[in-house]
């Protein structure tokens, strides 16, 4: 559908605008809210606007192994806020009761990657039971693709945007990808992790194995299936040739993570009026500092629509 290259300059600001807008940022507090699903702790940092659940409300989740409370989504909420958005990011747990920080590589590797499905399942449910009915799903890298798919296999009335940041395709988990990373074939770890799965010992644990981003690392062999099979859904263009919701996908013009995505997503939107694109001039993957707010700009804007 629409394209856009936001190209912002800030010359504009004074000094006083920018202190104005630290001092405002600073005043920003995130209040934690937690769940419990299947047993362990799940943990969440809530910002209200004044309009708290009865206005739009953005639930965000964050990238591979990594946190809610990481700048780029502290800053997005911050962000968010002052463009009259409410937000919940979200810690998914990754296996962990807890879970706070950066997943430790040393740690062994129980999560899949269709688990954040279920995990975002129980925070819209939160969401709802508090009288949100205007959320935006947001998600970005590998969580843009997690909400993506969540969006396309979960319908609900109370879901009315997805918003995808650099959202992850199908190459950063391929054969060539691993290849690459790591110099070993990824049929010849993914066959036995299969073959452990398939004699009903998917719990058993394979060491030495090269996972994500993760080197040498310890793994179960269902977790290793579940995020190195190849399927369609891991590819977020092609999840949104037949798109839930009206959706946005944001994109950095300077993104070298997920370089491929211009090219694979340029087809889609001109096919699916619900699908639009922006390119943030200046923006790396990880969308931190100014090139920030025009993020949560481009959002309101969006929604807004």
């Amino acid at each position: 559908m629409q394209s856009i290259n936001n190209k912002r300059g800030w010359g504009w600001l004074s000094l006083a605008s920018l202190l104005t807008f630290s001092a405002w940022a600073q005043a920003v507090q995130a209040k934690e809210v937690t769940q419990t699903f299947e047993g362990q702790t799940l943990n969440a940092n809530l910002v209200l606007t004044d309009d708290g659940y009865n206005g739009p409300v953005a639930l965000l989740l964050h990238g591979t192994l990594t946190h809610k409370g990481r700048s780029t989504y502290s800053q997005l909420q911050d962000n968010l806020n002052a463009y009259g958005i409410s937000s919940l990011a979200i810690n998914l747990s990754l296996g962990l009761n807890d879970r706070h920080g950066e997943y430790d590589c040393a740690v062994t590797h129980t999560h899949k990657h269709t688990d954040a499905l279920k995990e975002l399942d129980v925070w819209m449910d939160w969401l709802e039971a508090k009288g949100a009915d205007q959320i935006t799903l947001m998600g970005h890298s590998r969580g843009g693709n997690q909400a993506a798919w969540y969006a396309s296999e979960h319908p609900r009335d109370s879901l009315t945007h997805l918003v995808l940041l650099a959202p992850a395709t199908g190459e950063q988990q391929s054969p060539a990808d691993y290849q690459k990373k790591y110099g070993v074939a990824l049929d010849t770890v993914l066959n036995k992790a299969q073959k452990l799965v398939d004699s009903g010992k998917g719990d058993t644990v394979m060491k030495g194995v090269d996972f994500i981003y993760c080197e040498d690392a310890e793994v179960t062999a269902e977790a290793f299936v579940d995020y190195y099979t190849q399927r369609p859904q891991f590819d977020t263009p092609t999840l949104l040739k037949d798109p839930a919701v009206p959706t946005l996908v944001i994109m950095g013009s300077l993104d070298d993570v997920v370089a491929d995505l211009p090219e694979k997503i340029a087809p889609v939107a001109e096919a699916q009026d619900q699908v639009s694109t922006v390119t943030i001039d200046g923006a790396d993957h990880f969308f931190r500092d100014f090139v920030n707010e025009d993020v949560a700009i481009e959002t309101e804007a969006f929604i807004s629509q």
